[in-house]
């Protein structure tokens, strides 16, 4: 599959054809990083650390939990 660098600013860009974006699982707003492999430009879209329950309540006190509070009575056909 062929492209071409096109002037965007004062920068180069690329365009992602849609079939190869599918394949590669990226799609707008992918994070991605820049490597060079020879002379190749080698593009890798970043992967999310997968977080434990343990380290998201990292930090977590009974200082910063918020209390709970009443949202008054229930209208329309809410499940309390």
């Amino acid at each position: 599959m062929a492209g071409v660098i096109a002037k965007w600013g004062n920068s180069l860009a690329i365009r992602i054809p849609r079939s190869l974006a599918e394949q590669v699982h990226i799609t707008e707003g992918t994070a991605i990083n820049f490597s060079v492999e020879g002379n190749s430009i080698v593009i890798t879209p970043q992967k999310r650390k997968k977080y434990t329950l343990d380290e998201l309540l990292e930090g977590m006190t009974c200082d910063v939990f918020h209390p709970e509070f009443d949202t008054g009575n229930a209208e329309g056909k809410e499940d309390w």
